[in-house]
Parts: C-alpha cells; structure tokens; sequence
C-alpha cells in the first residue's frame, strides 16, 4: 500500500510541476519565449550542419547530469530528504512543461517530435537511475542504499551520458536534416 501511495505522490508532483510549467509559459513568459532564438530555422540548420567534439562535449554533459545527481544524494542525507526528491520531481515537471509549450509556440507537433528525440535514447538511462536515487530519499529509513544501488546508479548514468553524446546528436541530426 505504502509503495502505491509513493508511486502516486511521485505521478501528483510531476504533473503539478508539469502544469504550473504550461500556465507559466503561456501567460508569465509567452512574449520572452517568442523572442528567443533556440528554436529558430538559423539555429536548427547550424545544429544540423556543425561537427560536434565529442571529447569536450562528453565532459560538459557529465558534469550537466552528475552534479544534480550529487546534489540530490547530498541533500538526501539531511532531514529534508523527502523535500528535497519531491521538489527534484516538480521541478522535472516544470522544465518539461515549460519545454514542450516552448517547442508547440515554436513550432508546432515538429517540436514535440523533436523534444521526444532529444531524449531518445538515453532518457531510459537516466529515469532508471533517478527512480532508484528518488526512491531511496523518499523511503529512507526503511530502505538502505548498499554497493550494488551505488553501481547500478552509476552505470545508469555513465550509460545515458555515453548515449547522449554518441547516439543522440545523431538521431537528432537525422531528423533536422529531413526537416
């Protein structure tokens, strides 16, 4: 019972947080979105045509994606643990929320296409490793973080980055060109 009611508060402040993050792009930054430049027909093309280095580009998104990841486990071991993976999960919400409004204003279902290939493959990675992080902190006392969870988080991780810098710039380069 205590493990549906977990799922559901996790599912509650997702979608809270994915809701605020639509009203607030609709009505407190519409404007400002309308005028940035990130998803413009000039920048889509250049991302399209530009080589990425992979050496330096694998070193920017582990440190994007492990120093969340530290951040959480270090409040995890405070009282505000709990606080701390709810507001990590609303937060996710938000940005998704906000995302997604930005690519629809920009341009049209070709963003949300294009947002869900964003994430394509590693998105998996991450979501299995975060689930484990978020439910140890909402758990806590009676569930334990042990070895075998530190290696599973890691390989999780260092999976989705692996990922996120050889096999996505691709797919998401396939799919800009066919724009």
């Amino acid at each position: 019972m205590k493990i549906r009611e977990s799922k559901k508060c996790f599912v509650l402040c997702y979608m809270a947080g994915f809701f605020v993050g639509i009203l607030y792009s609709n009505f407190v930054s519409g404007d400002y979105i309308a005028g940035t430049g990130i998803l413009d027909d000039y920048f889509l093309e250049q991302y399209a045509r530009i080589e990425i280095n992979t050496a330096e580009f694998l070193w920017y998104v582990a440190y994007l994606r492990i120093l969340p990841a530290m951040l959480l486990f270090a409040l995890g071991c405070t009282r505000f643990r709990k606080a701390a993976a709810l507001f990590y999960i609303a937060w996710t919400g938000f940005s998704s929320g906000m995302v997604l409004v930005t690519a629809v204003m920009k341009m049209g279902v070709k963003g949300i296409i294009l947002c869900l290939l964003c994430l394509i493959p590693q998105i998996i990675c991450y979501i299995a490793g975060y689930l484990m992080l978020l439910w140890f902190l909402f758990s806590y006392p009676s569930v334990r973080w042990n070895m075998s969870k530190t290696m599973c988080f890691s390989l999780f991780m260092l999976t989705g980055i692996l990922l996120e810098c050889y096999v996505n710039p691709v797919i998401v380069k396939m799919f800009l060109r066919t724009l």
